[in-house]
């Protein structure tokens, strides 16, 4: 599994309840997309910054979604580029299930 964590800057005004408002207004896109297993919203009020994690059953799944369209989307509903970061996901503690994942396998 792959984790993304994708970071841009906010515009100033945005503050928890506009950032969820815009959050939610983007959420059904993701929903049922190939491959996404999992997003999270994330939102630092003190240094502006919004983005997402998230995890992913391939590499070449988020890269299909992290297109240079969708970068332009992110900028302009944003007001700032993204920065998208990759990283190799091989064991997800999930409390919920009370399991270790290996997600390798």
């Amino acid at each position: 599994m792959i984790t993304a964590i994708v970071n841009f800057e906010l515009p100033p005004g945005i503050d928890a309840a506009k950032a969820a408002e815009l959050f939610k207004g983007s959420a059904p896109k993701y929903r049922g997309m190939k491959g996404l297993v999992r997003k999270y919203y994330l939102f630092d009020a003190e240094k502006r910054i919004g983005g997402g994690v998230y995890l992913w059953k391939t590499r070449a799944d988020a890269e299909a979604v992290y297109t240079p369209q969708w970068q332009a989307y992110i900028a302009e509903r944003y007001g700032a580029p993204p920065d998208v970061r990759y990283f190799e996901t091989a064991v997800i503690v999930d409390n919920e299930s009370d399991k270790i994942l290996d997600a390798a396998a």
